[in-house]
């Protein structure tokens, strides 16, 4: 169980606490009625993503090359697969980690895509015309690298 997993358990249930005491049943009734209206979304929200990935053919993306300027480090697998709407191939064996997946597009491009527990690691484009990986968008959380200026 991943911290985030246990944070969410631990404030789910500080929350059902606060509300019995401070409202007492009726309070953990509210709470609950919440958390339930919580996790009926996020299941919706799956369901839909995976209906719409299983109506594609699998691996098959519009265009990997888009695919590469959208993808971020530590995108859960369900977020990339909203934005391919479509099952990637596994490369890597069953229950491997990381998993690897492949899609590509009708121009021959090809982006696979390692995850680690779910998260995104890394990903690498192959281009037809040249065979060689393209690298990942500069992280823009990091500040660009000015040139040293010539006096």
């Amino acid at each position: 169980m991943t911290l985030r997993k246990l944070f969410v358990a631990l404030a789910a249930a500080l929350l059902l606490v606060l509300a019995h005491r401070a409202y007492g049943w009726p309070g953990v009734a509210a709470v609950s009625g919440g958390l339930l209206m919580w996790l009926l979304l996020h299941v919706t929200r799956l369901l839909t993503v995976l209906q719409r990935a299983a109506q594609r053919p699998l691996g098959h993306i519009d265009s990997a090359v888009m695919l590469n300027a959208r993808l971020r480090v530590g995108a859960s697998l369900l977020h990339v697969l909203a934005q391919t709407r479509s099952l990637g191939v596994l490369e890597s064996a069953a229950g491997e980690q990381p998993e690897r997946y492949r899609w590509s597009d009708n121009s021959g491009s090809a982006l696979t895509a390692e995850f680690r527990s779910g998260r995104l690691l890394r990903w690498t484009l192959l281009r037809p015309n040249d065979g060689t990986p393209a690298a990942p968008p500069p992280d823009p959380s990091q500040p660009p690298v000015q040139p040293p200026v010539q006096p």
